[in-house]
Parts: structure tokens; sequence; C-alpha cells
């Protein structure tokens, strides 16, 4: 009988079961969206070669345990006739999570579910010193933690202010979580502390006159870890408008933790080995 090759398996996403010859399939989910006709498809399967039912990890996937070694050919073959692929294990990109985002979500400010898709093609699956994750959120509710990730990508809104259409109504400045805005009822005046925002929207969402105008950006968060290690994401650079320049940043940050990390280390683990001013002065470099 030939030996089987864990590692293999596991890149390919069949991770080995306590139990022998048993393994759990990790499924691709980009940006936690499945088509309803593949969702049946992962019903057959655990019905098939599992044992009826299916494990939903934290990072929007779907497992299906107890997998035979003898069945993995056959599950890969009908995974690629429904369109679907296992997921990525091991050192290298995870699958791409994200939330809904601003095409479904009032709150969006990005529409994370494209850029999800983008992130995939771009980098899904290349190999690094140790497992990275990319995760996006659409807004400063932060519902898929992008400071968890080894980088995250939250939506975000940049305010701008027309004092022409202004009622000064003062419902910004209600609204507003960091107190960057005042306003002043009685003599019609309005100071807006632009160093103190952050970018939330509240103020644009919330203005009944349109008064408030936003420009949509991405804040990126570096270093994130929610494991063996618990560490929040650095913001260290400001908000992007262009979606090429968060590719740039992006490409800069895994070439800097391919070339500067040990194998099996963390990217959070690297930055705070070698220093984030290295890693900074390389950001700048595309910025």
């Amino acid at each position: 009988m030939a030996q089987v090759d864990y590692k293999e398996l596991k890149k390919g996403g069949f991770m080995k079961q306590i139990q022998k010859d048993r393994f759990s399939l990790r499924l691709k989910v980009v940006g936690g969206q499945i088509k309803a006709e593949q969702l049946k498809k992962v019903y057959e399967l655990a019905g098939r070669y599992g044992q009826g039912y299916i494990h939903m990890t934290s990072r929007q996937s779907i497992e299906i345990p107890y997998i035979k070694l003898e069945d993995i050919d056959t599950v890969k073959r009908e995974l690629a006739e429904a369109g679907l692929q296992p997921g990525a294990c091991g050192p290298r990109v995870r699958t791409i999570t994200a939330c809904q985002g601003a095409a479904i979500c009032p709150s969006g400010m990005i529409d994370t579910s494209a850029l999800a898709k983008e992130f995939d093609e771009r980098y899904y699956a290349r190999e690094l010193p140790h497992k990275f994750k990319l995760g996006i959120t659409g807004c400063r509710n932060n519902c898929l933690k992008a400071e968890e990730n080894d980088l995250g990508v939250k939506g975000g809104l940049q305010p701008a202010w027309q004092q022409d259409t202004c009622t000064f109504c003062g419902l910004c400045e209600a609204v507003c979580p960091t107190e960057a805005i005042a306003v002043d009822k009685t003599a019609r005046h309005l100071q807006f502390k632009q160093e103190q925002c952050t970018y939330c929207g509240k103020c644009v969402k919330s203005c009944p006159v349109d008064a408030w105008t936003g420009r949509s950006g991405f804040i990126v968060s570096f270093g994130g870890l929610f494991g063996n290690r618990i560490a929040i994401g650095k913001q260290t650079i400001p908000i992007l408008f262009e979606e090429e320049k968060l590719h740039a940043v992006i490409e800069t940050a895994l070439a800097f933790f391919k070339e500067q990390a040990k194998q099996g280390e963390r990217f959070r683990n690297t930055l705070d080995r070698v220093g984030w001013d290295l890693f900074q002065a390389k950001l700048e470099e595309v910025l």
C-alpha cells in the first residue's frame, strides 16, 4: 500500500482526524457566499461520504468530517462538477472572509463581496512561511473583526461638510462617536476636527439635508492574531481611496512576510521581531 502524504492532503483541504483514515474536508467559501445548488451538493456529500452533518468554521467555511481515505478522489471529482473547491490549509493565504457590505447592508461603505472575489483571484493559496488571513468588513461596526486578521480591511467614509446646505440642526454632532463635530445652532457655526474622525460615516448617513458628503475608502490593519497568541492588528497608514493602492499595500505586506519571516512564524511575530519601523518604511515606498 502506498504511503499516505498527509501534508499534501492537508494542503488540499483534507485534514486528518483522530480516527484512522478519516479526514475533515474544508471547502473554499469566498466572502461567506455559496450558491444554493452548491449548498445542496454539500448536503449530498455529507450524507454520502460523511456522517450526515457539516461543521461551520469560524472563518465562514464549511467542513465535512469523516471522509474516508478511499473516497477522497471521488469527492474531489464531485466537488469540481459542482463548481466547488477544497479550501487551502497550511502555510499559505487562506480563504478570504467578508461581510455582506454595501451591496446589501445599509451600514456598508465598500463593496466587500466584489473585493473578496478580487482578493481571492490575486492572493488565495499563495505560498508563505505560515498561514496568512485576509478579512474584509464593510464599516466601523466591524462584523468581520478586521483587526483579528493578519491583514484586515475595513470600509470607511471620509466626510466633507457643505456649509451652504447645512441647517445647523445638530444631528451630526449628536451621532458622532468621537466628538469630532461641534454645532452652535445660535451662531450657525460648525466645527469639524478632522484629526478626531474615525471615518465611521454616521454624520453623512444621518444628515437630513445632505450637508455632509463622503468619500469611501479602505482602512487597513496589520498583524492581527486570534489563536495561541491574541493580538490586535495595527493601523499604521492613512485611509486609502484607490483600490490599486490597496493592492500595492497588500503585495508589500506579503512580500515582506515572505522575505523576513522564519518558517512557521506568523506575520505579527515577524513584525515584532524584525521591527515595525522596517515594515513601515516598505509601506511608505508604495504610498
